[in-house]
């Protein structure tokens, strides 16, 4: 019997896959969705990162892991943006407006070369947030469409 998937994993595949650096996630509990991750980086091993104003950005692999100095947003989008390695970063709690500055990096990172798997995802993010970058952003729903269930139909399997 194959072992169960984690919570989020389909989430996180469809992360992996969106075809734009920038990922927009409409979901209702952003905590809850954190957790999961945390969850499925630690059995994965996969580099998954979060970030709020308060604790900056936290490894979520490794426990109490964070990087210094990256409770400003513009210094943790720096380093996103310098990192060469494979990477999700969930970022959530913004300090709204934005400056231009910080404006100028998530669009940077929304264009990232092909070679790049660095997917800088935004939670909780205010709607005029996210009017702003409609034209790189890609959106997704936490919830994927219900599957249909496969019949059988004079001998066929139908969906």
């Amino acid at each position: 019997m194959a072992p169960a998937p984690l919570a989020g994993s389909d989430l996180y595949e469809r992360i992996l896959t969106a075809p734009g650096g920038l990922v927009v996630l409409e979901h209702g509990d952003s905590a809850a969705l954190v957790e999961q991750f945390r969850a499925l980086a630690r059995h994965n091993g996969q580099s998954v990162y979060a970030w709020n104003p308060e604790g900056g950005m936290e490894n979520l692999r490794e426990a109490h892991a964070r990087v210094p100095g990256s409770q400003r947003l513009s210094n943790a989008l720096r380093y996103i943006q310098q990192s060469i390695h494979f990477g999700v970063y969930l970022l959530a709690q913004f300090p709204l407006p934005l400056t231009a500055s910080d404006s100028t990096l998530l669009r940077q990172l929304a264009r990232a070369p092909a070679g790049h798997v660095r997917r800088v995802v935004l939670l909780d993010a205010a709607p005029s947030l996210v009017a702003s970058f409609d034209d790189v952003a890609v959106r997704l729903s936490s919830t994927a469409p219900m599957a249909q269930r496969p019949r059988l139909r004079d001998g066929r399997w139908l969906l």
